[in-house]
């Protein structure tokens, strides 16, 4: 799946109180998961670990949502 690169902004709200909310554990896996940007960043100290941690976060669900479209698309594609 490619994604349009974008500007990196920081998290919504909605996504800091989803980052707070993690257990140590559960966060622990969003970091090993964490793309090369969001790692930059927090090394760099701009941002939070809370911080990138919404952002992995948000980047999760914006990923899953594409990836359910286009599994809509080849199941329709596929009936017809």
């Amino acid at each position: 799946m490619k994604s349009k690169r974008k500007k990196l902004e920081p998290p919504s709200k909605e996504y800091l109180e989803k980052a707070k909310a993690l257990t140590r554990k559960d966060a622990e896996r969003l970091f090993s998961r964490m793309r090369g940007k969001f790692t930059r960043r927090l090394e760099d100290k701009k941002y939070s670990p809370v911080e990138a941690v919404a952002l992995q976060l948000q980047f999760e669900d914006e990923q899953l949502a594409e990836w359910r479209k286009n599994l809509t698309k080849a199941r329709d594609k596929h009936k017809s």
